[in-house]
């Protein structure tokens, strides 16, 4: 990735990919809200739009990119406290999470107030379950179901661009807190190693904070999920 204006930082290997996308910080907790389109039809989607509402218009402008969706992979308030009010100034659908998180959808303007963050909560369009798959544009991707963070956590695969937006399931040199109510450790283990691990080394991700990695690397060092730390 290269840092770009609005403080989006470019995600530089999909150049050639039907898929486009470009990663825009959001909310004092630093939250990777994602803005990804369809090179053919320029309609995008944001992914985890937690807040900073004029920053995340901003960018989609620059790119010359219409919003047609907001896609959601958890409930936690930087992911998602500003979604429902963001689908209403766009006049577009909320799919996601899985409705196992539904408590925490029902909590955001407790969290926002707990955080100093705006928190509204809203009702998706379409809750979200293992194997579904949504569409941008001319885009499909796959939905994953991984639960562990939280209980409806959910992940976006786009297996043509190698792609995947994990939220905050798998960092780089990491892997998602589960003490948080409804946490579950070996849950979040289990989703990484049975449906994040099989699409394949070669996949980068965009996690729910830090710097983009992709699965090999994460095998191979991660401290917590490395295959020769599980294999102890």
């Amino acid at each position: 990735m290269v840092a770009g204006s609005l403080g989006q930082r470019y995600i530089t290997n999909m150049v050639d990919h039907p898929l486009r996308a470009t990663i825009v910080p959001v909310t004092p907790l630093q939250q990777n809200c994602t803005l990804f389109w369809c090179t053919e039809t320029m309609r995008g989607a944001f992914v985890d739009p937690g807040g900073d509402l004029e920053r995340l218009k901003s960018a989609a402008a620059q790119h010359g990119v219409t919003i047609e969706k907001i896609l959601i992979t958890h409930g936690h308030i930087d992911h998602c406290g500003e979604a429902g009010v963001l689908a209403t100034e766009l006049d577009v659908p909320i799919e996601g999470p899985h409705e196992a998180d539904r408590f925490w959808i029902s909590r955001l303007a407790e969290d926002g107030r707990n955080y100093g963050v705006r928190g509204a909560p809203f009702e998706p369009d379409r809750w979200l379950e293992q194997g579904d798959t949504v569409t941008v544009g001319n885009l499909s991707l796959n939905v994953y179901h991984c639960p562990g963070h939280t209980p409806g956590h959910v992940v976006f695969h786009h297996p043509a661009s190698s792609l995947a937006m994990v939220g905050d399931v798998l960092f780089q040199g990491s892997i998602g807190r589960t003490d948080f109510p409804m946490g579950n450790h070996q849950d979040l283990i289990n989703a990484i190693t049975q449906r994040l691990w099989p699409l394949g080394d070669e996949t980068a991700f965009v996690p729910g904070h830090g710097p983009m990695s992709n699965f090999g690397h994460e095998r191979r060092h991660n401290p917590f999920v490395a295959d020769s730390v599980l294999a102890v």
